[in-house]
């Protein structure tokens, strides 16, 4: 399928897992805060349609106009909005989108965002340092890169990248500026933290934790989970995908916190939280995709999904 000039090859991840972690019904008002291409709102209005409807949310304006030249068929019972998840909120109130029946967040980077060329997302072309999800934001890879302090870069590469040849890499930047593309920064880390085996790529992590810290991705995630849960009605489902320990820690973390009528430290004698449940756990542990799914499309080997659902 050919949209925009650009070929869709990217395979939404663990849609039965999906429909059935949100209870896709007839009728049913559900949000997609992380649109990208449509895969995942197409086959959620698939299983809604007559009457459902989809809302769904991408702060890259690219990937609303992609989605929504791919859903047209729907009519009605899609809407695309160009905004961050983060504001999941205000824009459910703006267009009278309520009561919310289920969200589902599928984070980390899109593939179209990876294809296109002058993002700067992959390390396997010559783009520039840019990474952001939007243009309207201020913040560029190449500012990070050119710009921070040794201590700062191998700070955030440590942390957002859990990566420990932080400090290695950070060295060989700062050495090296100003560093301009996206492949040139991969080269540059390739060298002081050699590829062993069948591992991915050293740049990995390095880009991970520059695109994060661009798009302030954990920040958007800690308040777009708080802001879902209060959109969803009684029985409602919060359905997140993540890949990598960062983000997924964040979400276990919510959920774990908003199931217990108690967030008094351990040992307090006395509840004196305040805290009531807002969700239940749908399952304590993550579900995570067939061996069936992972060979057929390798983007989904990392996936953990994590259900709630609104009480």
């Amino acid at each position: 399928m050919i949209l925009m000039g650009l070929e869709l090859h990217h395979t939404p991840v663990m849609i039965p897992e999906i429909i059935q972690a949100l209870k896709a019904q007839p009728g049913g008002r559900y949000i997609d805060g992380t649109l990208g291409e449509g895969g995942h709102s197409k086959s959620i209005l698939n299983a809604i349609e007559p009457g459902g409807q989809v809302l769904g949310l991408d702060a890259d304006a690219e990937a609303i106009t992609v989605a929504t030249e791919r859903l047209m068929d729907h009519g009605d019972a899609f809407l695309a909005i160009n905004t961050n998840f983060r504001d999941i909120r205000a824009t459910a109130l703006r267009y009278e989108f309520l009561p919310v029946h289920g969200v589902l967040f599928d984070l980390g980077v899109s593939s179209l965002q990876l294809d296109r060329e002058s993002r700067g997302f992959s390390f396997r072309r010559s783009d520039p340092l840019d990474m952001r999800f939007s243009f309207d934001q201020q913040l560029t890879a190449a500012d990070i890169v050119n710009e921070y302090a040794e201590s700062e870069l191998a700070d955030l590469i440590f942390h957002l990248g859990e990566d420990r040849a932080a400090r290695r890499i950070a060295r060989a930047i700062v050495h090296n500026r100003p560093v301009n593309t996206s492949l040139e920064l991969a080269e540059l880390i390739e060298k002081v933290s050699p590829r062993r085996g069948k591992r991915a790529h050293p740049a990995t992590r390095t880009f991970q934790a520059i695109r994060i810290a661009v798009n302030d991705e954990l920040s958007a995630l800690e308040t777009a989970l708080e802001q879902a849960v209060s959109l969803l009605g009684q029985g409602g489902r919060i359905a997140v995908i993540s890949y990598h320990s960062l983000e997924d820690r964040i979400v276990k973390n919510f959920i774990r916190k908003q199931a217990s009528d108690c967030i008094c430290p351990p040992g307090t004698p006395i509840c004196k939280c305040d805290h009531l449940a807002t969700l239940k756990m749908v399952s304590r542990r993550p579900l995570t995709p067939t061996e069936s799914e992972i060979e057929i499309n390798r983007r989904a080997r990392s996936a953990k999904l994590r259900v709630a659902e609104r009480i």
